[in-house]
């Protein structure tokens, strides 16, 4: 017997990281977004921090093998928590070379990931795909990758006959056994994800699982140990629309009025599975605009409803919308905001909604907008837009976006609260010469009588009324009505805390952000901070109206500037001049409320913004070694 026949195999090189991200590409329909869900999943649950995002092709069936066309996941796990998607990737498993370069060509790889990748294409009979691959191989080796050809399909089928369905749980055994993820959770998030699926289709995948993970214990010569933390507190794993969905139900709203739309429509997928179980109903009405005119019906005749929609929803639910402010109707929608204008970037990530939002209504139509910035604020602000549509008698927006939407990150499991559901309707009988709009004069605010109450009754108008809600048209009382309804937002902005900063409370930079760019923002102040450069951030949660003591925040810093996903010109572009500059929209709204002159940094590159993006942009806005 030979030396070499008898030599064990060498170890695997163990890479000790605080944090590696992974991707996992394919063309549409080859799971590579369950692969990457699951993956993040117990990657949570084992004591990780997570931060997933969907890779989503534009098109709905893309043709196979086109850069446009890659789908996937990236997730990006840390030994703490993670808040965003990070900068680059450090291993890609991708299950052909085409959508591999469209990931290479928007610069998310590190110059020396890892690429494992189905080689099968390598060796195909069609001269076409070969020339592709070769001219793939060529590209990619403008950096260092590190390439490890995987021939998936051949070792798949040893056990199932169609490898497009069931590679994907392959490329999950290949990380598992780089990873050292717990083989028996990865186990149960299988038997979750395929719960409605035959007992065979789950060990199938098993089998798949145990046949990637072994391959990669034979052949691939590196691991990567992370450090996991398990939390002593009770934690839940899922994404920003889970979170929405969950939060409804824990406010005690009862009713979700909806047309689908991407990227809001797994919210209703969701409830559409457990909302009944709570005493909920998902009504997909025939279009936006039904969809609105169903939820504030329901929450005229009492429990607060909501609807959900993403911006060309928004858009064609506007005449409603301003009726349930005119009316006084408590109703709560939801923007997962997506990339515009038109039917834009369906599923990609933008805030380019905002100013719709706020200002988007016929006539003078206050009302209340709101943004989380992390998914278990998605959980949250559910039960705070209930209370405030309820408490202040006006529509409530609440804006996340694609990124919030599908993203996966792991929170503190809440304590449920009985009171952050409503509170039992009042049917009592309305007090003598109590109406309709019985405005405080002071606050604008007014008791609502809902439908069935003795003594009640009045018609419900969305015309100019008084405060028996009698149509009128008389100037007095149009000015009247409509500072009522203004003032509400007033009182509510009394109500508020001032945010506070993230860093020193004063400095030469301030970065002001709101919605989910949180993690990226504060991940690039920490870098800079660590550069030497006095920059601290701000991020709110209010838009209208927003949180109070902005401008004496302000007036600690040499300079403003907001960090958005939204368009922006940039001073030295042609023609661009101080008059025609067209600023970020948050930065549009700061200017008007402090009269400081705020700058801008927007950037709509259809993805998350990279923590190293906004380090650059700190950079640019100190130009003088760190003086503003």
């Amino acid at each position: 017997m030979s030396a070499s026949a008898t030599a064990a195999p060498a170890p695997p090189k163990v890479l000790r990281v605080s944090e590696h991200t992974v991707e996992i590409v394919s063309d549409s329909g080859e799971g590579a977004q369950k692969c990457g869900q699951i993956f993040g999943a117990v990657s949570a649950k084992m004591g990780n921090g997570v931060w997933t995002v969907e890779l989503i092709p534009a098109e709905i069936q893309p043709p196979p093998r086109v850069p446009e066309g890659a789908s996937g996941n990236r997730i990006r796990v840390g030994e703490h928590a993670v808040t965003n998607w990070g900068d680059r990737t450090n291993l890609v498993i991708a299950f052909n070379e085409q959508v591999l370069l469209a990931r290479h060509r928007v610069d998310a790889l590190a110059d020396d990931a890892v690429l494992l990748i189905e080689d099968k294409w390598a060796r195909s009979e069609d001269a076409d795909i070969v020339a592709q691959w070769d001219a793939a191989m060529k590209e990619l080796s403008s950096k260092h990758y590190r390439i490890i050809p995987v021939a998936m399909d051949d070792q798949c089928l040893t056990i199932v006959d169609n490898p497009r369905k069931g590679k994907n749980m392959f490329a999950l055994g290949l990380l598992a056994r780089v990873y050292g993820r717990d083989m028996e959770l990865i186990k149960a998030q299988i038997a979750h994800a395929f719960r409605k699926k035959s007992e065979e289709v789950y060990t199938s995948n098993v089998a798949l699982l145990e046949l990637g993970y072994h391959w990669a214990e034979d052949n691939i010569d590196f691991r990567v140990e992370i450090p996991t933390h398990p939390s002593e507190k009770a934690l839940v794993v899922m994404n920003g629309n889970e979170a929405i969905g969950m939060g409804a139900i824990a406010s005690g709203m009862e009713l979700c009025a909806m047309y689908p739309i991407t990227p809001a429509t797994s919210v209703s997928h969701y409830l559409s599975e457990v909302f009944e179980k709570f005493g909920g109903i998902v009504h997909q009405a025939e279009d936006e605009i039904a969809a609105a005119g169903v939820a504030i019906g329901a929450s005229y005749a009492g429990k607060v409803a909501f609807t959900i929609t993403s911006g060309p929803g928004m858009a064609l639910k506007t005449e409603f919308l301003g009726l349930a402010v005119m009316t006084e109707t408590p109703l709560v929608l939801v923007n997962v905001q997506r990339g515009g204008p038109s039917t834009g970037l369906p599923t990609k990530v933008e805030q380019s909604d905002l100013l719709a939002a706020i200002f988007g209504q016929t006539g003078d139509a206050p009302h209340i907008v709101m943004a989380p910035a992390t998914i278990e604020e998605c959980f949250h602000i559910m039960i705070t837009a209930r209370r405030l549509a309820e408490t202040f008698r006006t529509l409530v927006m609440v804006m996340t976006d694609a990124n919030l939407a599908t993203g996966v990150a792991p929170w503190p499991k809440p304590a449920l609260d009985e009171k952050w559901q409503a509170a039992p309707l009042d049917l009592a009988p309305v007090k003598e010469g109590q109406k309709a709009y019985d405005w405080n004069k002071e606050t604008g605010l007014s008791e609502r009588i809902i439908p069935g109450r003795p003594g009640g009754m009045f018609t419900l108008t969305g015309l100019s009324h008084d405060d028996r809600s009698k149509v009128a048209y008389s100037s007095d009382i149009h000015q009247h009505s409509s500072a009522m309804r203004s003032r509400k937002l007033a009182v509510l902005q009394s109500l508020m805390q001032t945010p506070k900063v993230y860093g020193e409370e004063k400095g030469d930079l301030l970065v002001v952000g709101w919605g989910s760019t949180k993690g990226a923002i504060e991940e690039a102040v920490d870098r800079a901070r660590k550069e030497g450069l006095k920059v601290s951030a701000l991020h709110l949660r209010f838009l209208s109206p927003l949180e109070p003591g902005l401008k004496d925040v302000f007036k600690k810093f040499k300079k403003v500037m907001t960090v958005e996903i939204n368009y922006s010109d940039e001073m030295g572009d042609p023609y661009v001049t101080e008059e025609n500059r067209r600023r970020g929209q948050l930065s549009i709204l700061l200017r008007n409320a402090t009269l400081v002159d705020v700058d801008c940094w927007g950037r709509v590159p259809g993805e998350p913004l990279r923590p190293m993006s906004i380090v650059e942009a700190i950079r640019g806005r100190l130009p003088r070694g760190g003086a503003a």
